[in-house]
């Protein structure tokens, strides 16, 4: 994909978390802030603003700028978490005005990086490294096995899903959600939510 794209993908990802702004705002009412799904719509709404005037650089100021976006928009430890993401993939593609599957890969893998050390978390905590890692492990064995880019995105997002579910299995403990312990059992994480939307929106533009 080339900047256009990526900047086409930024404005899909922008409209899905407007749609599902309500939904991630009740799954945070219950074991955060309730402020998720808002902070989150407010922030991609900013990004929206600084995307035409981007499709002309490259693919890692595209990131970066999407990032240092959320960081100084999106309230709560959504904005440093996903702005870090944003901004250790840009720095990945740095100069890159085409995107390969290899480069979109490594770019997940910074972002999880990133996340991992912006929250001090890792999988298991009731975070959105659990979507996060199992999206990334699926991709990869995906692409090891020979799989084109739609069907390894593909298979990201089902692993997306699939740990959107786990999460609910689990106590958080990490974050606001933390506070409310064994309570925590039985509702899907919200962050973990957005980063799945996130994704989908991603496979669903490659593959149409």
């Amino acid at each position: 994909m080339n900047s256009q794209k990526v900047v086409e993908i930024l404005h899909a990802v922008s409209k899905k978390i407007e749609e599902e702004k309500d939904f991630l705002t009740e799954l945070d009412n219950v074991i955060g802030d309730g402020d998720h799904g808002i902070n989150m719509a407010r922030g991609f709404q900013k990004v929206e603003e600084k995307l035409d005037t981007l499709q002309t650089t490259d693919i890692g100021n595209i990131l970066k700028t999407t990032g240092m976006t959320l960081v100084s928009t999106v309230g709560g430890a959504s904005g440093p978490l996903y702005g870090t993401a944003f901004m250790k993939a840009g720095m990945v593609v740095a100069g890159k005005e085409e995107l390969t599957l290899d480069d979109f890969l490594a770019c997940m893998d910074a972002a999880a990086e990133g996340v991992k050390m912006r929250g001090k978390s890792t999988q298991g905590e009731k975070t959105m490294l659990d979507s996060m890692i199992p999206a990334l492990e699926a991709m990869k064995k995906a692409k090891e096995e020979g799989q084109d880019t739609p069907a390894v995105l593909q298979k990201g997002t089902e692993a997306a899903k699939e740990g959107v579910e786990y999460t609910k299995t689990i106590i958080a403990t990490k974050g606001r959600a933390s506070y409310v312990g064994e309570r925590s059992i039985g509702h899907q994480d919200p962050g973990a939510t957005s980063f799945t939307d996130i994704l989908e929106t991603i496979c669903n533009c490659v593959s149409a």
